[in-house]
């Protein structure tokens, strides 16, 4: 069975347990929280050694190549243009279809939240290399700076780092077959991350006071990854069959969508790219560690969009362009700098660009959809999974790190 075909079944079977659960029972909603924390932890479980190895051996085999570098620059670039077409897509489209206000009074408490830029870069490189290894697996980054410097290692003399390149090479290869191991059990951990999504959804439509942005955002993240975004793969040189390519990340975008954690996501999107998409494994462990630490364009675009309708509940005024284009380039600003919240992007940026508004009267506008924060990390994260998975694929065809398989054989 293929694996975008267990993930619809568990996604399908959470669905339908959610119908026969109350959504107010505490009990429940507690049991059914931690149930999806231990789903996230066994998702994400292998990620660490596989991105360290991985990475590490396609930074030395590219930096063999002499391409290194021109690949971290063509995935900046489109990093930058995706980001800049999302968020903007997002930005039009609420102008054009503005969705009913939202009840705007709100209780509690304005909470700390911050990117931590300063601890971040700090954490980069701790006192002890070795501890960028320990942490507990949510900040990937200084991951992926330990993996460029062990394959920036193993390029210093290839005669004495041979016997190193063959154990990082075997070890990625080993820790990528534990990866579809855990890809292929996906369908039963969906059960539960669609249950508690669709307990919560439920509770959602109840209030009937958000149902306006959800379907705009439905429909804005849909219409984006599946006609859209893969139109744009018609421009590829050799020529290919953008729907085929959509076929093959089927898995990936269900992941992503009822997990909301892009660390969840990442072997998914890993193992379909190599399996379905042809990507070969240098430019498809560097393309998807850029993205999945800078690429947040679909959290950056949901937190843009949700913070107009913020702004349209607290004023009649119409957003001038020059305040549309504050809220953009903020929103595309912070999407770099998400790498801290694989779980969580889009809800974090909504709120700082909340605190950073500075008219003094939105504050606590992300307070306002904190019971709809789940859809808005789900939509984000949906969003950022579909799009690095196809800037992988339009980069590895590009750079000739791509050849194409039948979808008789995908997974």
């Amino acid at each position: 069975m293929k694996v975008w075909i267990k993930l619809l079944l568990g996604t399908l079977a959470g669905i339908l347990a959610a119908r026969f659960l109350p959504g107010d029972d505490q009990r429940i909603n507690a049991a059914l929280g931690w149930l999806e924390d231990l789903a996230l932890r066994i998702g994400r479980y292998a990620v660490v050694p596989l991105l360290v190895f991985s990475l590490g051996i396609a930074v030395y085999e590219l930096r063999q190549e002499g391409r290194f570098w021109s690949m971290v620059f063509r995935s900046f670039i489109f990093i930058a243009a995706s980001g800049l077409l999302v968020i903007a897509s997002g930005l039009a489209l609420i102008q054009i279809f503005p969705p009913g206000r939202i009840p705007v009074h709100v209780e509690e408490e304005l909470g700390t939240i911050s990117l931590d830029a300063a601890g971040n870069i700090l954490a980069l490189f701790p006192s002890n290399m070795f501890q960028s290894l320990v942490g507990d697996g949510v900040y990937l980054f200084p991951v992926c700076v330990f993996a460029f410097f062990l394959g920036m290692g193993l390029s210093y003399d290839r005669s004495f780092a041979k016997p190193v390149i063959t154990l990082v090479d075997s070890l990625s290869r080993v820790f990528y077959h534990i990866t579809v191991f855990f890809s292929e059990i996906l369908g039963l951990i969906m059960i539960i991350l669609a249950a508690y999504w669709a307990l919560r959804f439920k509770g959602v439509l109840r209030e009937k006071v958000y149902n306006d942005i959800i379907i705009l955002l439905g429909g804005l993240s849909l219409g984006l990854c599946f006609i859209i975004l893969p139109l744009f793969l018609y421009f590829l040189r050799p020529k290919v069959n953008p729907w085929v390519v959509l076929y093959g990340n089927l898995g990936p975008a269900l992941a992503s969508w009822f997990s909301g954690d892009i660390n969840f996501t990442l072997p998914v999107l890993l193992r379909h790219g190599k399996e379905n998409s042809g990507i070969r494994r240098r430019s498809n462990t560097l393309v998807l560690a850029l993205f999945n630490t800078f690429g947040r364009a679909g959290s950056a675009m949901t937190a843009a969009v949700a913070f107009v309708l913020i702004i349209k509940s607290y004023s009649r005024l119409d957003l001038t362009l020059a305040d549309s284009l504050f809220i953009g380039l903020r929103a595309f600003l912070i999407s770099f700098f998400l790498a801290g919240h694989p779980g969580d992007g889009a809800y974090t940026a909504l709120a700082l660009i909340c605190l950073g508004y500075g008219r003094g009267f939105v504050e606590a506008g992300y307070l306002f959809l904190k019971p709809l924060a789940f859809y808005l990390v789900a939509v984000g994260t949906f969003l950022d999974a579909m799009i690095a998975s196809f800037c992988s694929f339009a980069i590895a065809r590009l750079g000739g790190y791509q050849e194409d398989k039948s979808p008789r054989y995908f997974i």
